[in-house]
């Protein structure tokens, strides 16, 4: 009997220990790496950008599929302009903060470190890594749009992978390094939607606005663009060292390639097929117009033969 008791409560001990190391690992992750000064801010003190992740993946792959499975798709275009519109003004507010701030004043594009203090630069750079940061939430409305309209061509790896990374990124940077190197990737990304929403706002206005759309393709290319600046932007501080952490280029330049593989492979997928796909109907009309043509010609002969046969 002392046998069991002593192995229960060595196992008890075991369990408050590891419960204890647990409590001191979040407590140093979460609150002694932080940046005090937005550490407080709402959504950013506790890591609750994971179980929204998780609650967005769960209500897009299996909630919406369900309850639109005997339904019709929602047109939703009043609600698409107007989320396309507020989509257009934050990315505007977003690169006009981090302009303000002097980003292409004060900014350093080799390597920029984190301003701990609380001077305009750093505030403004603190505001603009927040807003980013709740803007990747709104975002997630693109998704819900799209399963609710049954567009689930829409909703691909590419698509469900960009919505579910950028929310945790942009979460630990507001967190750990509100300002710095890293907010190259909201500026560019926030140039980028605002092109990118445009298109989706006049998309949205309706058929008669398709004309003004001839543009489609080029937004790809410039979301590619984007991801190798950010990639060759990261890349500097492999050789350069100003204060802020290189580990952070770990977890940057792998995504910033994935995703420009993704954005190719998608780019390749949708644009090159669709110009093959032309050039073959364009190559079938031909050979179609050349045989009609043999063929008239072949008729004329004969039935000339046949004139000239009856005289």
């Amino acid at each position: 009997m002392d046998i069991v008791f002593d192995y229960l409560t060595h196992t008890m001990e075991a369990t408050a220990n590891i419960s204890t190391y647990c409590h001191e690992l979040y407590n140093y992750l979460i609150y002694d790496l932080a940046d005090p000064r937005t550490n407080d801010w709402y959504l950013v003190k506790h890591p609750v950008v994971f179980p929204i992740v998780m609650i967005y993946l769960f209500v897009i792959l299996r909630v919406i599929p369900r309850f639109m499975k005997h339904r019709k798709p929602f047109e939703l275009k009043s609600v698409l302009i107007v989320h396309n519109f507020l989509q257009v003004l934050i990315s505007i507010i977003i690169v006009a903060i981090g302009v303000t701030g002097g980003y292409f004043t004060q900014t350093n594009f080799r390597c920029q470190p984190v301003d701990n203090s609380y001077s305009k630069h750093a505030v403004f750079m603190m505001i603009g890594c927040y807003a980013y940061y709740l803007a990747k939430y709104t975002e997630l409305l693109d998704t819900v749009f799209f399963a609710l309209r049954k567009k689930n061509n829409q909703i691909t790896f590419l698509h469900l992978y960009h919505h579910s990374v950028m929310p945790m990124i942009s979460w630990g940077a507001t967190k750990y390094y509100p300002g710095g190197h890293g907010t190259f990737i909201g500026m560019v990304n926030s140039m980028v939607h605002i092109v990118m929403y445009t298109y989706y706002l006049i998309s949205a206005m309706g058929p008669k606005y398709q004309k003004f759309l001839w543009w489609k393709k080029y937004i790809t290319t410039i979301q590619l663009l984007q991801f190798g600046l950010i990639f060759v932007h990261h890349m500097q501080l492999l050789f350069y060292d100003c204060g802020y952490p290189r580990w952070v280029t770990i977890l940057i330049m792998p995504n910033a390639f994935f995703f420009y593989y993704l954005f190719s492979d998608f780019y390749n997928k949708a644009y090159s097929a669709k110009k093959k796909l032309t050039a073959v109907n364009g190559v079938a009309k031909i050979e179609h117009a050349k045989g009609y043509k043999e063929t008239n010609k072949a008729n004329d002969v004969l039935n000339g033969d046949i004139a000239k046969k009856s005289l």
